[in-house]
Order: structure tokens, then C-alpha cells, then sequence
């Protein structure tokens, strides 16, 4: 009787505890944001706001060039997002449907740019900018998280679309559609909890990424929120309550896509299976 008692208890200290360990960070940047000044250089640390207040948040939004930032850091992740769901469903589709040469090698090739650092290629990739004189532009960073997030999205993808059965394409084409329409109507309303969730990876990837935009955009007018971020410092040291302020801003719109997706994910999954 105890040990039952102990395997049910224990999973959900666990999970508490891991929530916590999560969350604490997140709440310490928003409370930070809305401290006053001294309770944030306070040695003391003070949990909670004694006098809650606008000031790092105001400072935070009239910094130069916020809202180029904000515009930026938008049209890069959701033109690299939506190219790379484009080219994820069409290379997915192909994979899990079609037996062609190469097929494994090229699933092989997808996992190991998967696991692959980045980091280490973008000494070249600066380079071909650099020869192509794309230095200072949104299209180079576009291409990158493009490519970036596409091995991801294509193996996860593929799951899903493995997972629609043959039979509602197949019965599809006997009804008088053709490959792609089928795709079309029967086999992409199913992969909505798929696709809500490999844009989801590809937002959060897109708009955290740091790296790349510090080196290939030195001009503040092509540069993305991250690096702005970093830009809180005076003569006497970081804004830390303006840091705070910027990064809680900062994630927001990631907060806010988690919520609206996740419903729509649960959504997509029902009205999938009921069509099934």
C-alpha cells in the first residue's frame, strides 16, 4: 500500500519541482521589470515588487530604435518560418510516400545537419555574404534560419505525415483528385497539430537566434531585437532593470503563440480524428 502511495506521489513532486526550477527565472525577469530601481540593486534580494512601477518598461520602448528592432525581428521569423513549413510539407510528403534512391541516405543527411553546430559554419557563411555584398541585409538572415530550421521540421513532419493512413489518399484519387489536391484537402487538414507545433520550434528558434545577426549585421537598422537587448548599458554599468523590462517584451510574442497554438494544436488533433 505504501509503495503504491510513494509511486503516485513521486511523479508529481518531480514534475512540481521541475515546473519551478522552469519558472522561477521567468517570474524573477518579469518582477525584476516592474521593481523600482533600488529593490533591483537591492543586496537583499526582494521577491516580490513592494512598489510596482512603469519606468524600466517606458525606458525599455523609447530606446533607439525599438521598434526597427521589433519590425525586423518579425519579418525575419515569420518569412523564415513560413518558407521552411512550405519546403518541410512538400519534402516530408515525398519521404514518407515515396520510395525513391537516396531516400535513406537523404533522411541520414537531415539528422546529421540536425545535430550540427551551427556556430561552426558561420565563418563561412559570413564570408559568402560578405562576396555577395548582402552584409547589413534581412535576406541573408532569412536564408539562414531558413535552413536552419528545416532539417527539424522535415523529420518531424514526416512522422506526421507516416502517420496518415493510405487509404483516405488513395480512396481521394479513386474520387477524382489528383496527388497534390489530395494532399491538399485530405492529407493537410490532418497534420494541423504537426504543423502548429514545427512552427512553433521554427518561431522560438528564429526569434531567440543571436549569433548570426551579430555577425552579419553590424548596422543597427538591419539588426533584430536580440542584439537589442544587449544595448542597456551606461557609464555606470548594465540597466538591469531595463534588461529585465526588454527581455520580458521580449517574451512575449513567444508566450502569447504558445497559448494561441496550443489550443488550435488540441483543435487540429480532434477535428483530424474525426475525420479519420
Amino acid at each position: 500500500m505504501r509503495r503504491s502511495t510513494l509511486g503516485r506521489v513521486w511523479p508529481g513532486v518531480t514534475a512540481v519541482v521541475l515546473f519551478l526550477g522552469f519558472a522561477f527565472p521567468v517570474y524573477w525577469m518579469f518582477a525584476t521589470a516592474f521593481k523600482a530601481n533600488q529593490d533591483v540593486v537591492s543586496e537583499t534580494p526582494v521577491w516580490f515588487p513592494t512598489s510596482p512601477t512603469l519606468e524600466h518598461f517606458t525606458r525599455a520602448v523609447h530606446a533607439d530604435g525599438f521598434w526597427t528592432f521589433v519590425g525586423n525581428s518579425f519579418i525575419v521569423t515569420l518569412t523564415a518560418v513560413a518558407l521552411s513549413l512550405v519546403i518541410a510539407l512538400l519534402a516530408s510528403f515525398a519521404i514518407a510516400r515515396m520510395r525513391f534512391k537516396g531516400r535513406k541516405s537523404f533522411i541520414l543527411v537531415m539528422m546529421m545537419a540536425q545535430m550540427a553546430p551551427w556556430e561552426v559554419m558561420a565563418l563561412a557563411y559570413y564570408m559568402i555574404v560578405r562576396d555577395a555584398d548582402m552584409l547589413n541585409s534581412l535576406t541573408p538572415l532569412i536564408a539562414v534560419y531558413t535552413v536552419m530550421v528545416l532539417p527539424f521540421s522535415v523529420l518531424t513532419l514526416r512522422g506526421y505525415v507516416a502517420a496518415v493512413p493510405r487509404e483516405l489518399e488513395e480512396s481521394a484519387m479513386v474520387d477524382g483528385c489528383t496527388r497534390a489536391q489530395a494532399f491538399r484537402r485530405v492529407i493537410f487538414p490532418l497534420l494541423a497539430p504537426g504543423v502548429m507545433a514545427t512552427s512553433l520550434f521554427g518561431f522560438i528558434t528564429t526569434w531567440n537566434e543571436y549569433p548570426y545577426v551579430l555577425i552579419l549585421n553590424k548596422d543597427p537598422g538591419a539588426q533584430t531585437l536580440p542584439v537589442w537587448i544587449t544595448g542597456f548599458r551606461t557609464a555606470f554599468g548594465d540597466d538591469w532593470g531595463a534588461t529585465m523590462a526588454a527581455s520580458s517584451l521580449f517574451a512575449i510574442p513567444v508566450l502569447v503563440l504558445f497559448i494561441i497554438l496550443q489550443r488550435k494544436a488540441v483543435g487540429g488533433l480532434t477535428s483530424g480524428a474525426v475525420k479519420g
